[in-house]
């Protein structure tokens, strides 16, 4: 399906669905994409190398999602509210012709926000054509600028300098300002956070700290490892004072600070410590069509199967919707209350995070 066929599409979908609105009251305004479950790096957080190795069987192709069938997908999304599409991975930038699909999710009516997260490893080549393609935003992961806690954080692969080239290619190529998220797990790259500050401060870029979370059920996480976003805050504050600031738009999941000198802001994300449950509004569809609605669910909703199996679009919506209508989730909330989390999780790479 082509550029123009994927935006017809769109406007033919009439489900005659109402925006859904889940039980806690929270809408359906996000949806993240995985387009592979496969990636170059092996981040102890979300692909641990002991249990991702060489003879790892990833997923294979005939049960990946095709560019047509989810952008077929993002419409009816769309037409249930979606205002958002971002694309992940495991590493988006390995999918084969990335812009292709870039181009027909730019073309739906409808779409105000068209992002990428990548470990931009490959960006520095890949940022012209995604920009062409119409891509928006990016965000790039970056976890340390010292070449040994870098090695340490990604499993021994590439390094902070090709990070780097990628996130100035994404600027040249007119992809500012750039989000930089920043995993930071006690022990390993706290060490981290003064000079990934230091580094952007003044770039126009946000760095995003973020909370070692429990994401799957692989990376052997605990409480422990986690250093807190007041950690953190204090931390930056202690060297460059910073003032907080509102959030730029609803379910902003970034707790956002200023640099007291005007030299731009950081963000902190603190699922762990701080949960934001109660703003949430995004869906997350996986590598092979599942619906997940929660970060830290166990498992998702089917929807490759009816797609392939001629589901019109309308049929699509109601199934989506009724999901939606019925979903309570609020799991960060509950682990901060009573310790709970379920036996298996949904990995990080198969939904992008």
């Amino acid at each position: 399906m082509d550029t123009c066929a994927v935006a017809d599409h769109h406007a033919r979908v009439q489900s005659g669905v109402p925006a859904p609105v889940d039980r806690l009251g929270r809408g359906l305004g996000d949806l993240r994409i995985s387009v592979t479950d496969r990636c170059n790096f092996r981040c102890p957080y979300c692909m641990p190398a002991e249990i991702y190795g060489e003879r790892y069987e990833f997923l294979p192709k005939p049960e990946i999602l095709t560019f047509e069938e989810i952008a077929r997908l993002a419409s009816v999304f769309v037409g249930l509210g979606v205002r958002k599409l971002r694309i992940t991975g495991g590493e988006p930038l390995l999918r084969a012709d990335l812009p292709r699909l870039v181009e027909q999710l730019a073309a739906l009516d409808g779409v105000e926000d068209l992002a990428l997260t990548t470990n931009g490893s490959l960006l520095e080549k890949a940022a012209p054509a995604l920009v062409s393609a119409g891509l928006q935003r990016v965000t790039v992961s970056l976890d340390s600028l010292d070449p040994a806690t870098f090695a340490e954080m990604s499993g021994g692969r590439h390094d902070p300098a090709a990070v780097l080239a990628g996130i100035d290619a994404a600027d040249a190529a007119g992809l500012a300002p750039i989000k930089i998220n920043c995993v930071v797990t006690r022990g390993v790259n706290e060490d981290a956070v003064l000079p990934m500050a230091e580094r952007f401060r003044g770039s126009g870029h946000v760095v995003r700290f973020i909370e070692y979370m429990d994401v799957g059920t692989l990376n052997a996480w605990s409480g422990a490892d986690v250093f807190s976003a007041d950690e953190i805050v204090a931390t930056i504050g202690e060297r460059y004072p910073l003032e907080a600031l509102p959030p730029s738009q609803p379910g902003e999941v970034a707790t956002r600070y200023r640099y007291s000198d005007g030299a731009g802001e950081i963000g902190v994300i603190a699922s762990v410590t701080k949960p934001f449950c109660g703003g949430c509004t995004r869906a997350r569809l996986t590598t092979d069509g599942r619906l997940v609605t929660c970060l830290f669910a166990a498992d998702g909703m089917d929807l490759k199967t009816p797609l392939r199996a001629g589901e019109s679009p309308a049929a699509l919506a109601r199934r989506i919707g009724a999901l939606w209508g019925d979903r309570e989730d609020r799991y960060s909330e509950l682990r901060g209350t009573s310790g709970a989390s379920p036996d298996e999780k949904v990995e990080m790479f198969q939904i992008g995070g």
